[in-house]
């Protein structure tokens, strides 16, 4: 078997997924897990396809041929391996603050600093209810190294801006 990771993007338009998992099936391939969002009048995500070995050229060229439709596709070969297994405690980091220019990457640093692994990002900037400010809310899933606190990280992302809203809890929770 030959396991891919797909990329695409591309404006939204309905039909999308079922484009993708049509060129997906007609290669016998799996699809074992995907990501996908609409963000600004695009529509992007990533797929892990499993596929015959045998079928893999074939469904390679079934994504590409979804590039006439204006999409962006990127293919990779998946070996199934981490580059570097990142191991430690998982738990949900949630932030809330004015936006500002450069916050996600102050953020980022902060956690590369600290040696913490973020497996999964979700961002969005909306209109706080009274103020109609712009707010700046992410949730991250992040994985703690060994001799890292949770009350570490929150102390170290609060002291990027006293205006942030910074809670870490248990995935269960």
């Amino acid at each position: 078997m030959t396991s891919l990771i797909v990329n695409m993007a591309g404006p939204d338009r309905p039909g999308l997924v079922e484009a993708l998992s049509s060129a997906i099936s007609s290669a016998s391939g799996n699809w074992e897990g995907s990501r996908m969002a609409k963000l600004s009048g695009q529509f992007a995500g990533v797929v892990h396809v499993v596929v015959p070995d045998d079928q893999a050229d074939l469904l390679r060229a079934n994504l590409q041929a979804m590039a006439s439709d204006g999409l962006l596709i990127s293919i990779s070969d998946d070996s199934g391996q981490a580059a570097s297994e990142v191991t430690g405690e998982s738990v949900m980091l949630d932030v809330v603050g004015l936006d500002r220019t450069g916050i996600v990457s102050e953020i980022s640093h902060v956690l590369t600093e600290l040696g913490v692994n973020v497996e999964e990002l979700l961002t969005e900037c909306l209109s706080a209810p009274m103020s109609g400010e712009r707010l700046f809310e992410a949730s991250a899933i992040i994985v703690l190294p060994d001799g890292i606190t949770e009350e570490q990280v929150q102390n170290r992302v609060e002291e990027i801006d006293q205006d942030l809203q910074v809670t870490i809890s248990d995935l269960e929770d």
